[in-house]
């Protein structure tokens, strides 16, 4: 209900000003069906997996709600700057029109109606202010809407602040909940057992992701049964697992020179990381110099390696729904104030962590964008 509110808030101020967008406005209101969904479901779940999913959804529109709220302020900040700059450009034919404005209304009605050439002049003044009142009339009302709409979109920044706060309190307490109901589970399907003792070895004894990536199936304490599963059908249509805006592309330098296999994304802090399909996780937890890392199996001789995160969730052999929460990212969530004070930067200032994705098949690695539908940002 908080983040509704503060999404309305948003939404109104689209409607009393200029930069009205539905799409925007559709997005802001989906996002808050979305959460009422998902408390609805919380509150019916009956099973660890149950709530799990309902408190997934909570996080996601929780993330998609403030993600509106940024836009519209930063589309209200820069809005309001525009048309204040106008106004600051106008002062001399503003000060011009209320110079004007202030002389006929103290002038007395004699004089008004009257020409010193007499009656002709009279008439001939009357008929050159008939033709000026529309235009100064509409130069008024001209001027009226702009500072009005000055005022609605200061208003709506300053009336932002409290509900944002809720909304971010609110993101932060479902991620909490979130991340003990995931501990809580205990349903998942196990297709393995991960051996400690072999993975350790594997990790001291490799220096590249490849090296690792090839040496996984020899760290199990069975083997491992094959899975029928054929997701070729998904391939470029898979969505990435976290919100965020595409860095760098594969085999794209970075700014030290650095050409990647995969693809790099910028998130926000303590973005919510899921699984793209159902998958069998292979790995999760440090690894190299690459943080913590997940490494799911869609199907048989294809992984999903990411890295990045700060916090991992589930356990080697688990077999997980797509949509299925796998981590957090890491940093710490911005106060209300810094969002608005950066609200008219719409560079994606704010996304300060990123999140490495690379897609092995057969063994070798292949361009992540075969499998992701990247060709919209800030999914």
């Amino acid at each position: 209900m908080i983040l509704r509110t503060a999404l309305l808030l948003v939404v109104l101020g689209f409607g009393t000003s200029a930069i009205a967008k539905s799409e925007q406005v559709d997005a802001a209101l989906a996002a808050a069906a979305q959460l009422e969904e998902a408390t609805v479901a919380l509150q019916a779940a009956k099973s660890p997996r149950d709530r799990v999913r309902a408190l997934t959804e909570i996080v996601r529109s929780f993330e998609a709600g403030l993600e509106a709220m940024r836009d519209g302020l930063r589309r209200a900040a820069t809005r309001e700057a525009q048309v204040s700059r106008q106004l600051e450009a106008r002062e001399d034919e503003i000060a011009d029109l209320l110079g004007i404005l202030q002389t006929i209304e103290t002038a007395p009605p004699p004089v008004l109606l009257l020409h010193p050439s007499g009656p002709i002049g009279s008439a001939r003044s009357g008929m050159m202010l008939a033709e000026v009142t529309p235009a100064l009339n509409a130069r008024v009302q001209s001027l009226r809407n702009d500072l009005e709409e000055v005022q609605t979109l200061r208003l709506l920044q300053e009336n932002a602040a409290e509900t944002l706060e809720n909304g971010l309190a609110g993101a932060q307490s479902a991620r909490a909940e979130l991340s003990q109901a995931v501990a809580d589970r205990t349903d998942l399907p196990q297709r393995f057992v991960e051996d400690p003792v072999r993975i350790a070895i594997l990790i001291s004894s490799v220096e590249t992701l490849d090296g690792f990536s090839s040496g996984l199936a020899e760290v199990t304490t069975t083997d491992i049964p094959a899975a029928q599963v054929d997701l070729s059908g998904l391939k470029g249509f898979v969505r990435l697992p976290v919100r965020g805006l595409i860095l760098h592309h594969a085999g794209e330098a970075d700014a030290a020179g650095i050409k990647r296999d995969g693809i790099i994304i910028a998130t926000r802090p303590r973005a919510l990381v899921t699984a793209p399909t159902a998958s069998t996780i292979r790995y999760r937890g440090p690894l190299l110099d690459l943080g913590n890392v997940m490494i799911l199996e869609p199907e048989p001789s294809v992984l999903f390696v990411l890295s990045g995160l700060q916090d991992v969730f589930g356990e080697a052999g688990q077999v997980i729904p797509a949509g299925a929460p796998i981590g957090l990212m890491g940093g710490s969530a911005p106060e209300s104030g810094a969002i608005l004070s950066t609200s008219s930067d719409g560079t994606g200032g704010g996304r300060s962590e990123t999140l490495y994705i690379e897609v092995r098949e057969g063994g070798s690695p292949v361009d992540p964008e075969s499998w992701f539908q990247t060709d919209k940002d800030g999914q």
